[in-house]
């Protein structure tokens, strides 16, 4: 792989040294086993936190989150095994409410996730609100001294453990609270589990009467719709790395193919169709890392919200990956739609990357916003 970017002015030595050694740790230990995939993402945490990666997922007590080191991590791991840099991604998506708003005593769980003794996740979606936050209905409603959460959450990876519902502190977004739940809570509920196109332990959960205390709220009444989308902004920049190491790994197989294999009676590189789409290849990769380390940087430059940043990152990356994915497939011809091919499997993970954590749509409705109101 071309590794000339981490001489890139964004990174500091320190990032330099992680990179290379999560790249040796995946080049031993990776693809996972995809075959049982709850038993391999709990192995999947338990090495990651033994090999003192996770405790990049959250930020210790007087640390801050490293959003360069996450995305590096996850762009390495992705390029390895898609498998694996979902088991990093949700134990720092799930805790970033933790991280970022949680107090001392919900802190306490860091040292957990970071180690790979539990594993977390991030309830948002609903079956009617994904894209639209607002529009959550899963309810907590005050009863004595306890919080009685009912309704549903899906498309939910690992589990519980972070959870958003209606306060009712005012209409849409403002009467949304963010709730830190431990999976044996009572009541609640593996209701379904979700079969997708990548190997990744999806569930819809039912919460029936579930009670928590109020010291399960994370930050105040009323804060869950800006906690969710401060923890998105530092997120959403990542799941642009994720794409970016699929298609760094796309491009790699695709130089491997163009230089290896005979057409007409020469390396297929030869063919200058071949060579324009490398060219497109290798241009959107490079495009992609610009946008994604310049929103990490500026995140941790000291930025309060890089919502602008974060969104173009995560839509280019996507979006062009996807694309680079599609022409690695084509040059592979038939063996580029071999199940259990490296671009086979590339083409059925990237594609969830354009949906969660904010669909492209989405984030080009975000972008527009933004830029209507620098002028405003």
């Amino acid at each position: 792989m071309d590794k000339s970017f981490l001489n890139w002015p964004f990174f500091e030595d320190k990032h330099r040294a992680l990179q290379a050694e999560v790249d040796a740790w995946a080049a031993k230990n990776l693809p996972a086993d995809h075959g049982d995939v709850d038993a391999s993402c709990k192995k999947l945490v338990a090495d990651l936190g033994a090999a003192g990666f996770l405790k990049h997922s959250g930020a210790g007590d007087g640390e801050k989150l490293d959003v360069r080191g996450l995305c590096l991590i996850r762009e390495t791991l992705a390029r390895h095994d898609g498998l694996a840099d979902f088991a990093f991604a949700m134990q720092g998506l799930g805790m970033g409410t933790v991280s970022l708003f949680g107090n001392l005593e919900q802190r306490q769980w860091l040292a957990k996730t970071r180690s790979g003794e539990a594993i977390s996740a991030f309830a948002l979606s609903e079956p009617k609100s994904g894209s639209d936050v607002a529009n959550i209905e899963c309810s907590a409603e005050l009863r004595g001294n306890h919080y009685v959460i009912n309704g549903e959450k899906t498309w939910i990876s690992n589990g519980g453990i972070a959870v958003f519902a209606r306060t009712g502190e005012a209409p849409g977004a403002k009467g949304l609270s963010a709730f830190l739940v431990p999976a044996g809570t009572k009541g609640l509920e593996i209701a379904e589990r979700i079969d997708v196109v990548a190997p990744h332990p999806l569930a819809r959960l039912k919460f029936n009467e579930m009670e928590l205390p109020p010291s399960a709220m994370i930050g105040q009444p009323g804060q869950g719709f800006k906690i969710a989308m401060s923890v998105l902004d530092v997120f959403r920049s990542t799941v642009g790395a994720a794409a970016l190491g699929f298609a760094r790994r796309a491009l790699d197989e695709t130089l491997n193919r163009a230089a290896n294999r005979e057409l007409f009676g020469a390396p297929l590189f030869d063919l200058q169709m071949v060579q324009g789409h490398i060219a497109d290849m290798a241009l959107d990769v490079d495009a992609a890392a610009l946008l994604i380390y310049r929103a990490a940087w500026t995140k941790d430059m000291g930025a309060e919200r890089v919502t602008r940043e974060a969104a173009m990152a995560k839509l280019y990356a996507t979006e062009r990956a996807q694309e680079v994915i599609d022409k690695a497939v084509q040059i592979h011809g038939g063996d580029g739609v071999r199940k259990g091919s490296v671009v086979e499997s590339l083409y059925r993970e990237i594609r969830a990357l354009r949906i969660y954590e904010g669909a492209s749509d989405v984030q080009k409705i975000v972008i527009a916003r933004q830029a209507m109101g620098e002028i405003k």
